[in-house]
């Protein structure tokens, strides 16, 4: 008689409420995104409009592709900290390179670096069993150091950013950036290779419990390698990117992105403990992230208090989310 009426009892509106932001993790994030856009609106009336819209997708592509590289490496346990600089050399090296070469060649040139840091990486996390934050840590500030060597070198003969990526990073066709031609083919291929390929389970596997994927005959350093190669090269395409819509290559063009890269992915759904997440949620976490700074620079505060107010926004926001997902 007891159970029967447990079981007829109604559930309440919250916990079913809770059940399906868990179920859907995606509406939170919608939802949150829309308040933004809202409370900007209204603190800057006319604001959200299309040009704002294209201006705020145009931003956030850059950081969705480095919190994709998180995004990944976070499914496996791991972070990637070292995809900053990664960023940073491409840009740098191809806006040095090109006004001596032709653009694909100085392209091609400015890669190459990236994507050695990510072998460096995987193969001291794989293969040495070095932590992922140490070694990413380490490599970045080697590969720092090696981009202020470099600028030595080529400081008489300038920089220069070519037209195609300028065109790319901040040109409009039709309203709509130009730059969705590069990111819906990347974001296309991440969402693929988690969701469909052989590679994207195995790197769940390895985050949700590595040694049974080592009895299972995982062989870890090589997805691990694979893995943090693939990140050194998506940085560095999204540090191409960048320059191009920023048109000012420097020694520091993506580290205010390197901290907004992890934040967004975390926002997103992906836990930092590895094998849970997806990058679905990670583009609209980047665009959560872009949308709250363009409503701290209206609001005029100081650098100081920016950072902090941003920081304790990233940090309710996650505690949130995670607090809802945290029944699935």
């Amino acid at each position: 008689m007891s159970n029967s009426l447990t079981a007829d009892a109604p559930v309440p509106f919250g916990r079913r409420l809770r059940r399906l932001m868990s179920d859907r993790p995606l509406i939170p994030l919608i939802l949150l995104l829309v308040l933004l856009v809202v409370v900007l609106q209204i603190l800057r009336p006319g604001i959200v409009n299309e040009r704002w819209i294209a201006n705020t997708i145009k931003f956030a592509i850059p950081l969705a592709i480095l919190a994709g590289c998180q995004t990944m490496a976070m499914l496996t346990g791991g972070i990637d900290l070292s995809v900053s600089t990664s960023a940073t050399m491409a840009a740098f090296i191809m806006a040095t390179q090109v006004v001596n070469h032709d653009p694909s060649v100085a392209i091609a040139i400015a890669l190459v670096p990236p994507v050695l840091i990510g072998l460096a990486n995987g193969i001291g996390i794989g293969v040495f069993r070095v932590h992922p934050l140490i070694m990413t840590l380490g490599t970045s500030l080697i590969g720092s150091g090696f981009l202020q060597v470099y600028q030595r070198t080529v400081i008489a003969t300038g920089t220069s950013v070519p037209p195609g990526l300028a065109w790319l990073g901040t040109g409009l066709t039709y309203g709509v950036p130009n730059a969705l031609l590069l990111f819906v083919p990347v974001a296309g291929f991440i969402l693929f290779l988690l969701n469909r390929t052989g590679f994207g389970r195995l790197l769940y596997a390895v985050g949700d419990n590595e040694r049974a994927a080592r009895l299972a005959g995982v062989a870890y350093w090589q997805v691990i390698t694979a893995l943090y190669v693939l990140s050194g090269l998506l940085s560095g395409i999204a540090g191409l990117l960048y320059v191009g819509l920023i048109k000012a290559p420097s020694l520091s063009l993506a580290d205010p992105l390197m901290l907004p890269s992890v934040a967004a992915a975390v926002i997103g759904g992906t836990s930092i403990f590895g094998g849970r997440g997806g990058y679905t949620g990670t583009i609209v976490g980047a665009l959560i992230l872009t949308v709250l700074t363009t409503l701290l620079t209206i609001l005029q505060m100081p650098e100081g208090a920016r950072r902090i107010l941003f920081g304790l926004i990233v940090l309710l926001v996650t505690a949130a989310y995670l607090r809802i997902i945290e029944d699935r």
